[in-house]
């Protein structure tokens, strides 16, 4: 069941801002001012913008390179293919730059005897994290074009475009970032050790930023049957897409 959206009143120019259920940060379309719905007061965090350089035509360039391209897709995808939606939707993220350290002991078990390791992984990530509780978005797949965040600007926002809220503080971010920092320095372990026996990382966080990024949720129709294909609205890059059987 979708979620009813409620309304409250704009603190800085008094319009209607529309949020839904577990929003916790609201910006308003009409000026451009972000608040925490909870408590009212302004958002005292960088708020930025990644710029859209596509609209409803020409967004097309992309969908049709990525559909000629590629041995798995049908020959024939671009030629046959009908595109029925092209939805382009601003989503919420917090971008976590940090600083961070695990010290890590395993065992190396590929030679005889086994032999135990000790080492330390030391790396600054720009840490993408979703500001939604559920999605199926690419986010490690999506790289950031930070050369074009500009501060927050409404105005900026297409018509026709939807701008999503985020449903987590800027503490439940950072969180989320750690586990996956961790995550994912588990995963560079493999290289090294086989079994971690234990592992402790630090983390320094430096920049905490609060961004909205154009991304264009595609569906397009083939044979018959509805495909969905989404890509980044800065540099028209595909990041996901569902890629209909080839007869070969």
């Amino acid at each position: 069941m979708s979620a009813i959206a409620q309304e409250i009143k704009c603190s800085h120019c008094g319009a209607p801002i529309d949020f839904k259920p577990g929003e916790i940060i609201a910006t308003c379309k009409y000026c451009g001012f972000t608040t925490v719905i909870e408590t009212g007061q302004a958002f005292t965090f960088e708020h930025s913008l990644i710029l859209n350089m596509f609209d409803q035509k020409n967004i097309d360039v992309p969908i049709h390179n990525w559909m000629s391209s590629g041995f798995l897709k049908p020959g024939d995808l671009a030629k046959k293919s009908k595109i029925n939606e092209r939805n382009l939707v601003y989503l919420p993220f917090w971008l976590v730059n940090v600083e961070a350290k695990s010290t890590y002991k395993g065992i190396f078990e590929r030679i005889a005897p086994a032999i135990v390791k000790e080492g330390t992984i030391s790396k600054e990530y720009d840490w993408l994290v979703l500001a939604r509780e559920a999605s199926g978005f690419p986010t490690r797949e999506y790289i950031v074009p930070l050369s074009g965040k500009i501060p927050f600007d409404f105005r900026k926002i297409e018509g026709f475009a939807k701008l999503l809220n985020s449903e987590m503080t800027r503490d439940e971010a950072l969180d989320i970032a750690k586990q996956q920092i961790e995550d994912h320095h588990r995963f560079l372990l493999q290289q090294d050790v086989d079994r971690v026996v234990e592992i402790k990382t630090d983390y320094t966080p430096k920049q905490i930023v609060y961004l909205h990024a154009p991304i264009w949720f595609i569906k397009y129709e083939y044979k018959g049957n509805l495909y969905q294909l989404i890509v980044e609205g800065t540099g028209g890059t595909p990041l996901k897409g569902d890629i209909p059987p080839s007869r070969f």
